[in-house]
Parts: C-alpha cells; sequence; structure tokens
C-alpha cells in the first residue's frame, strides 16, 4: 500500500490515506486539500509536492 500524510506538507494536519496506487493516493489528496485546506485550485506543483511525499506504507512503519 502507498501512504501519504498531509502533514508531511501541511504541518499540524493529521489527516492522512493510503491506497495500492499513486494515482489514488493523488486523488484522495487533492480532494482532501480542497475540502479541508481550502485550495480551489490545484496546481501542478501541488500535486507534484503531494507525489513527492507518498511513501511505501512499510517504509513508513519502519521509520
Amino acid at each position: 500500500m502507498r501512504l501519504f500524510e498531509c502533514g508531511s506538507l501541511v504541518p499540524g494536519c493529521d489527516w492522512h490515506t493510503r491506497a495500492s496506487d499513486d494515482a489514488e493516493v493523488v486523488r484522495r489528496a487533492v480532494e482532501h486539500m480542497r475540502t479541508a485546506h481550502g485550495e480551489t485550485t490545484i496546481r501542478e506543483n501541488m500535486v507534484e509536492n503531494i507525489k513527492q511525499r507518498i511513501v511505501d506504507e512499510k517504509t513508513a512503519d519502519a521509520a
């Protein structure tokens, strides 16, 4: 499973999501950015920042 923790991008946010593929993780993260953080426009650099912070769940557990 792939894991994204919003707090790695937005300090203080405890939201996270996991899915079997990065595309689904990004989709969920973008929706979260819109609803929880009021982002009305999701720019390409935001998507890239999300992608850079997606990790393999096993790796995250080991850290």
